[in-house]
């Protein structure tokens, strides 16, 4: 027997490695069928599906694999890279594009230069050596459009300068961290002229990422929706201020001037005097 080595890219000739995973394939859209939707709540549900079947397919190796393992060496000490790493600069829109994905990161590394480790499910950003912010990954549409992953508290900054640029801004529908958010902007739009309502939908923004209240804000947008009216802003910043009662008093009591002399000397040089 001569051993022959397998050609890049064509995938008919890795045998029974395409074999058994074009099995599983089946295994999978079988199993979809069978559960009667595609849906799942988040991703780490659709992780749990997976490894229910694939648990399921191994289970009759087992015998195999434990014989196997009485041969198998020691793992190495440190883990092996499971990364692409990629260099990439923050454009004048507060972000970078990487594999056909928009990603925004905090407006004030406008310019800079980023290191990124490209995961199958994350990014980890780095400034230099340092660990900057985790994103989650996103990925083109099928069609192979452009997708984005935003965060609306990396570019509110910059939105609060220019409010009207949420008018036609292109990853706008991204930008909104909940439904109540659009919904309100749609209200706003409605009523409101254009100008006035992009002002008003980026005060909503920056007052839940500066109070911490995304959650409940969006509740209280929700309610006002249902009540057929627009959102008070004044009555909301008033809403979710900071408690006075929590506010700690603090009382600085001064020292008394005269006790500074003794660290100068003064009463032993009018003494010698």
């Amino acid at each position: 027997m001569r051993p022959s080595r397998n050609n890049r890219g064509i995938a008919h000739e890795n045998g029974a490695i395409e074999s058994s995973h074009g099995h599983l394939k089946r295994t999978i859209a079988d199993a979809l069928l069978l559960r009667g939707t595609a849906a799942f709540d988040d991703l780490a549900a659709y992780r749990g599906f997976i490894d229910e079947i694939v648990s399921r397919r191994n289970a009759r190796n087992t015998k195999r694999i434990d014989h196997e393992r009485a041969s198998l060496q020691a793992l190495p000490d440190r883990r092996t890279s499971d990364y692409e790493e990629v260099i990439v600069r923050v454009t004048s829109s507060a972000g970078f594009t990487l594999r056909k994905v928009f990603y925004t990161v905090p407006s004030r590394l406008i310019g800079h230069q980023l290191r990124v480790r490209l995961y199958d499910d994350r990014l980890d950003v780095f400034v230099g050596g340092t660990p900057l912010v985790t994103l989650p990954r996103g990925r083109p549409h099928p069609n192979g459009k452009h997708d984005q992953v935003v965060d609306y508290r990396h570019v509110i900054h910059s939105l609060r300068r220019k409010p009207m640029a949420l008018l036609n801004l292109v990853y706008r529908d991204r930008l909104f961290p909940r439904d109540a958010y659009r919904r309100t902007f749609d209200s706003l739009r409605e009523r409101l002229p254009d100008k006035k309502a992009c002002r008003i939908m980026v005060d909503l923004l920056a007052l839940a990422h500066e109070r911490g209240c995304e959650a409940e804000l969006a509740d209280q947008l929700a309610a006002d929706l249902n009540a057929g009216q627009l959102p008070d802003l004044g009555r909301l910043r008033a809403y979710f201020a900071p408690d006075p009662a929590c506010v700690p008093q603090v009382v600085v009591q001064l020292a008394p001037l005269a006790s500074y002399e003794c660290l100068i000397g003064a009463g032993e040089i009018g003494g010698a005097a």
